[in-house]
């Protein structure tokens, strides 16, 4: 496995090849697609993206059997995640040296959300925070730059900060009643 550096020099030919297939009209919108299942007695959720399977639970105390991350730890996980690719992004484009690269993500969700008694109380995780611990030689003034930088490109965290046009729609499907009255 390369080093981080190693790494840096690659996303740095990675975004200049790019950046030229954007510029010569090969590159544009890019369609994304993830499927979630409720599945079993516990309802965990499978989701499937591209050839990928990340398994969703709930803890015992809320039905389910812990298998995996509930869906706000798995959020957070995601903006933990982009907020690093976009810091090791930015480092490539500015030739930022990184050592070490590490995002924690912490937010609070109230317990009592969704529970008709308190129907003011949100039900989804709140105050954000996210702390990155860098190691390199680079000076404060290279890292202040690259984190702005951040601020500006990292997808999740504009998501998360910007309103959203969200649109949705239920598909009925009654059972397939020659299956039931042949089982």
């Amino acid at each position: 496995m390369t080093d981080l550096n190693e790494y840096l020099l690659q996303k740095r030919t990675a975004l200049y090849a790019r950046k030229a297939r954007v510029e010569a009209g090969e590159l544009g919108l890019a369609p994304l697609k993830a499927n979630v299942s409720a599945e079993g007695r516990s309802g965990v959720r499978r989701i499937r993206i591209r050839d990928f399977q990340v398994v969703s639970d709930s803890p015992p105390d809320f039905v389910g059997y812990n298998l995996g991350p509930s869906s706000p730890e798995l959020q957070l996980g995601v903006l933990g995640s982009c907020l690093t690719h976009s810091f090791l992004i930015q480092a490539a484009a500015q030739q930022v040296p990184l050592e070490s690269l590490d995002v924690e993500i912490s937010a609070v969700i109230d317990a009592r959300a969704g529970h008709p008694a308190h129907a003011d109380v949100p039900v989804y995780p709140q105050n954000l925070d996210y702390t990155v611990r860098i190691v390199s030689p680079a000076s404060e003034e290279q890292i202040t730059k690259l984190h702005a930088a951040v601020e500006r490109f990292c997808p999740i965290l504009n998501l998360l900060r910007t309103p959203q046009s969200i649109t949705g729609r239920v598909e009925l499907t009654a059972p397939d009643t020659a299956t039931s009255k042949a089982a």
